[in-house]
């Protein structure tokens, strides 16, 4: 008696883009696991296997198989995605949905100054759960808040456009160096002895400290290269500063123009300044707008070494203090890096407007 022959394989051919973009598919490790598994069948399928042999392969049944391979020659690639599914009906309506968003940014509660997921569902009458998945559709953050200040500079937008050209586009044959102090940085010791990291257990420090003196760092990042120069004074005078811009110029060519960004800080702008800084024509002074420090880079830097020195530091004198942080400038300058600056500054200007809008239309909402 002769054996019928099984249903024929269909020849599965793919274009080159195709094959790309299911090989690329599978080396990704940032999508689902289902999807790679379906690319890598109908990769087997395309090199002439039978569903059979790929199921044998890959450890998926022969109908699995047969499943994609036909959903792929019926939609391609879209094929291989799962379809939208309905899901369970829906128990709460639009209204009240509509009436928690309203109540989010409305209104207090009455013991707070702002909602929580378990207060808010005390008072709609729903779950926590509900409360949680309607403020993550809408972005609603009650627990969070941020600070700002807007720059009532007048000339601000001047200023942002002379800085930022300075970052995006700096001078031929000139050293642009962003200038700042950070003062007044104290010398901390625990009052009594930090307890290091062990294995499930963090490290320790009292919450109380004592003082041991403090001491200023006057700081000067070079724009282009990231390398920073430092140095740590006593006290942070307009002849401090001077000081340090004499520091500067004995290690800079003389051929060099220098573009000097800092902040309106009344020890940058003293006569004794103004004059040294008028007997050096290749000395160019940008200031920036203010309440508005984010734009000068060494801010950043700042903010590097508080975060990795100072805020965990424990010192019994100032000189310990100076020490590490002139060890700290030490190692960056071993391997510096700029920061990137990618805002232009028309992006800059129209992102404050934009804000100031905002502000605008809820203040004449509440009024």
């Amino acid at each position: 008696m002769a054996v019928k022959p099984g249903r024929p394989t269909v020849t599965l051919s793919l274009s080159p883009a195709e094959r790309d973009y299911l090989e690329q598919q599978v080396r990704c490790h940032r999508i689902p696991r289902s999807l790679s598994d379906r690319c890598r069948i109908i990769l087997r399928c395309a090199d002439g296997l039978t569903s059979k042999e790929v199921g044998a392969e890959l450890g998926f049944h022969e109908h699995t198989v047969g499943k994609w391979r036909r959903r792929f020659q019926t939609d391609r690639l879209e094929g291989l995605w799962d379809e939208p599914r309905t899901g369970c009906p829906r128990s709460i309506t639009d209204n009240e949905v509509a009436a928690i968003i309203e109540r989010t940014l409305q209104e207090k509660p009455r013991d707070a100054t702002h909602w929580s997921i378990r207060s808010m569902a005390n008072e709609a009458g729903l779950s926590h759960t509900t409360i949680r998945r309607i403020w993550t559709a809408f972005g609603l953050q009650p627990h969070r808040k941020e600070r700002f200040k807007l720059s009532s500079d007048p000339f601000f937008v001047n200023k942002v456009r002379d800085i930022v050209g300075l970052y995006l586009s700096p001078p031929n044959r000139a050293l642009v160096l962003s200038v700042d102090e950070k003062s007044q940085i104290q010398a901390l010791d625990r009052s009594q002895p930090v307890l290091p990291m062990m294995q499930g257990i963090p490290e320790r420090q009292t919450h109380d400290y004592i003082r041991h003196g403090t001491t200023s760092l006057f700081a000067a990042l070079d724009v282009a290269s990231g390398f920073v120069f430092g140095k740590c004074y006593k006290r942070h005078r307009a002849k401090e500063f001077l000081a340090f811009l004499k520091e500067i110029d004995a290690q800079v060519a003389s051929e060099l123009d220098i573009h000097i960004i800092m902040d309106n800080y009344a020890t940058h702008k003293t006569k004794e300044v103004k004059a040294w800084l008028a007997r050096r024509p290749h000395y160019h002074v940008h200031f920036t707008p203010t309440s508005a420090s984010w734009i000068n880079q060494v801010e950043r830097w700042f903010a590097e070494l508080s975060r990795k020195q100072l805020k965990r530091g424990v010192h019994t004198t100032v000189k310990d203090l100076e020490a590490d942080i002139m060890k700290f400038v030490k190692i960056h300058n071993e391997n510096p890096k700029p920061y990137k600056w990618t805002k232009s500054a028309d992006e800059i200007l129209a992102s404050v407007k934009r804000f100031c809008h905002r502000v605008e239309k809820k203040l004449c909402t509440e009024l």
